[in-house]
């Protein structure tokens, strides 16, 4: 409106005709540009026509949010309940104590850095992430480990979080501990076969779910036409956005029919984070896994890690719910489109819901010819992930955060260092429309976590003009009960029960009135309501954790990788808080 009252006024100058018409062309094209960026019409998107978006963050402790378990606030906080069941502190100290221990233990580095240069022939690796591998042959190379499953698309958000947090804690330590080098690495759980939970994704709350008939180990199904119609679903919601084809394309990529879930997991986090050095690990690897023999043959045939564990898991039951509950046998048997239970029937060792079993002597023979057939379950994966990498930090949400509390004994019995277990960061991502929202109805922080009925109360009562509790009346009650009690006292000492329960019930009514007015006066406030249900609706769809539901692309379609960039920018290290990014409104350059 600012720029059509310019025009006019130019227009309303003296001058030749000529000029004034130059004048109204000029204006009106400029109005046709104007609204050809706000329609996001399509060859002003291939030019990248975007906005400058300004962030702001601010950090709330995890007990706050309501959102995380006691078992994880109580670690947070070093709670003296769980000192028995870590090694190291989250923090520079316990990074020392970890170099110390990981020194004394011997990681075949040669065969790491063999399987990494193997495994990076599929990709283009940056010089960053090939001068990374190397440096995993020297003595004072360690690594800072996140690990995750091979969602389709990532997943949800968290999937993104966990690597940065991963990326930046490295970084971290190797400005403050100068004499060592500090490697971030994604461990990919390629050999998980949820596939009920690693097929969907969610986009602006939408599910898409991959149906196929495929079976077995997640990471070694292929990408087929199924998952390729999900992806040109999404296309249509995603590329209406400045950057939308930008991801858009790099998932296409990546996602190519007929490639393993695992290699296009590869692929795409290795196009996402290959510049900042992340090394990605696929340890779904026969010689990687021959390093595991001896921990494999004690489980099946002695039931030892078991033992352990359960005995570790019933102390720290005493305290919390216990995560991970482990097996007599804790592998499973991983062949062509199975990964099943492998379990003892007298002098056989069944694979279960197949046909297919073994003798003693048959199993150890396939551990030994064909150690890729052997999956470790929850309880023995991060056995293996300590056992293959130099690794001092395992960075995990809060369910691998109680299950890894359960390891200590079991780590300490195979004499393999337990790392330092941090908590992954975790973030909630509001745009500019929803922020206008929460500074129009005055929320804190701590306000956005509130239910939505408690923040309509809130709203009600700053903004009614009628008085909507009866405390005065109250204390009025209660004073004229107190001089009646005094009374009663002086007749018989019995009868002031009866005086209380009158007066309780008494008090009991008033409240029960004053909910029925604060509810008459809500219904004033319709619009306030459904402006309330979007923001948490939006904020934390179904009710939980918008990390836990929504994926990156629609925030990295907004943003381009500004948006991994401003998650990195406020990734805390050993912080361990909740952190809000808020967008402001957006300034034309």
């Amino acid at each position: 409106m600012l720029m059509i009252m310019t025009w006019k006024e130019k227009l309303s100058e003296p001058g030749p005709a000529f000029g004034r018409q130059i004048y109204w062309i000029n204006g009106i094209y400029r109005i046709l540009l104007l609204i050809c960026v706000l329609l996001n019409f399509a060859p002003l998107r291939d030019k990248k026509i975007t906005l400058s978006n300004s962030f702001s963050a601010s950090y709330i402790s995890c007990k706050q949010t309501g959102y995380f378990s006691k078992i994880v606030t109580d670690y947070i906080s070093q709670n003296n309940s769980l000192q028995n069941f870590y090694k190291h502190s989250p923090d520079i100290k316990g990074i020392k104590n970890a170099i110390t221990s990981r020194k004394k233990f011997n990681t075949n580095r040669v065969l790491l850095v063999e399987q990494l240069e193997q495994q990076y022939r599929t990709v283009e690796a940056s010089e960053k992430v090939k001068e990374s591998i190397q440096a995993l042959k020297e003595e004072n190379t360690f690594t800072i480990c996140t690990a995750h499953q091979p969602n389709i698309f990532t997943g949800h958000l968290y999937f993104i979080y966990k690597i940065i947090h991963t990326i930046k804690l490295a970084d971290a330590l190797n400005r403050e501990l100068p004499g060592y080098k500090f490697i971030p690495v994604f461990y990919v759980g390629s050999e998980d076969a949820d596939l009920e939970e690693l097929g969907e994704v969610f986009i602006n709350g939408e599910k898409y779910k991959w149906e196929t008939p495929q079976t077995g180990a997640v990471g070694r199904m292929v990408v087929d036409d199924e998952l390729l119609n999900i992806l040109k679903k999404i296309k249509g919601q995603i590329t209406v956005e400045p950057f939308g084809k930008e991801v858009i394309g790099l998932l296409q990529n990546c996602y190519v029919k007929g490639r393993t879930i695992q290699d296009a997991c590869f692929c795409l986090v290795n196009k996402l984070f290959g510049e900042q050095g992340l090394i990605i690990l696929l340890p779904d690897d026969a010689e990687l896994k021959r390093a595991m023999l001896p921990v494999f043959v004690d489980d099946i045939f002695s039931n030892k890690p078991s033992e352990i564990v359960t005995k570790t898991s019933e102390k720290l039951a005493e305290h919390y719910k216990v995560q991970a509950h482990p097996r007599e046998i804790n592998l499973f048997y991983l062949k062509d489109n199975i990964r099943n239970r492998i379990v003892q029937q007298k002098d056989l060792y069944k694979i279960h819901d197949t046909i297919i079993q073994f003798t003693k002597e048959e199993l150890k023979n396939e551990l030994i010819n064909h150690p890729e057939r052997f999956s470790p379950n929850v309880i023995l994966r991060a056995l293996y992930q300590e056992t293959i990498l130099p690794n001092l930090v395992f960075i995990g949400g809060g369910g691998e955060l109680a299950y890894w509390l359960e390891l200590k004994e079991m780590f300490d019995h195979y004499k393999v260092p337990l790392p330092v277990l941090v908590l992954r960061n975790s973030f909630l991502l509001i745009n500019e429309k929803l922020n206008s929202l929460i500074q129009k109805f005055s929320l804190t922080d701590n306000d956005i976590f509130k239910s939505e009925d408690e923040l309509l109360k809130d709203i009600v009562r700053k903004n009614t003009s009628h008085k909507l509790n009866l405390e005065k009346q109250k204390h009025q009650i209660q004073s004229v009960y107190k001089e009646i009690g005094a009374a009663v006292t002086e007749i018989d000492t019995s009868l002031i029960k009866h005086v209380d329960a009158l007066q309780a019930k008494l008090l009991k009514k008033l409240a029960e009135l004053e909910f029925k007015m604060l509810r008459a006066e809500k219904r004033k406030f319709v619009s306030y309501q459904n402006q309330l249900k979007k923001l948490k609706l939006n904020l934390f769809p179904g009710g939980i954790l918008q990390e836990r539901v929504e994926n990156f692309m629609p925030f990295y379609a907004t943003w381009g990788k500004d948006f991994l960039n401003i998650v990195y920018d406020n990734s805390s290290t050993f912080q361990q808080q909740f952190c809000i990014i808020k967008e402001t409104e957006p300034q034309r350059p």
